[in-house]
């Protein structure tokens, strides 16, 4: 089994990155929502789900699947600031904190990890599979928790995925981008 990366990037080593678990996550995002709630300032979340990510577990191994989400993980530590987090709120999911980016911002880093994350094959078994990437974005309000903000970034990948929408980008108030990615 192996990863293809048409962009690899030599930038956060697997003993430098540091995923949060999903307690630390969830207490990272309270102080983020404490900090942006006393100061003022904007705060967004992106969820990312991998669509084909049981489907790998079932034909390949959940070794194949832990290593996929590990090294999905990694490649969007590379494409954030330093004080952005990236954590796993659950088993097939990663989530990305960052702090200072309202909605508007939260997208262009949503279109750029979309970008990059395209790019990535898995290979097992001879067989080459594109991942199917959703990505969710939420951006805080005053009167959201953790949870609540993780919530809505979740609805706004699954819209994408929905008949509630086609395929793109999704936009409503608060700005929520979703988009799915199937085979290129």
């Amino acid at each position: 089994m192996a990863a293809s990366d048409n962009n690899p990037s030599p930038e956060a080593p697997s003993d430098q990155l540091n995923i949060l678990s999903a307690r630390t996550l969830h207490e990272r995002l309270g102080e983020e929502i404490n900090r942006a709630g006393r100061y003022g300032t904007q705060l967004a979340c992106l969820l990312v789900t991998i669509g084909n990510l049981e489907q790998l577990a079932r034909e390949h191994g959940s070794e194949l699947s832990e290593q996929t989400l590990i090294y999905v993980a990694r490649t969007l530590a590379t494409q954030v600031r330093d004080f952005d987090r990236v954590g796993r709120p659950s088993e097939q999911e990663l989530a990305l904190i960052l702090p200072g980016a309202d909605g508007p911002r939260g997208e262009i880093v949503a279109r750029r990890a979309l970008r990059r994350l395209r790019t990535i094959k898995v290979e097992a078994d001879g067989t080459r599979e594109p991942l199917r990437i959703s990505v969710g974005l939420a951006a805080w309000q005053a009167d959201m928790g953790a949870e609540e903000l993780l919530e809505q970034a979740r609805q706004a990948g699954r819209r994408s995925n929905g008949a509630e929408s086609p395929p793109g980008l999704v936009g409503s108030s608060p700005p929520v981008l979703g988009r799915p990615h199937g085979p290129a």
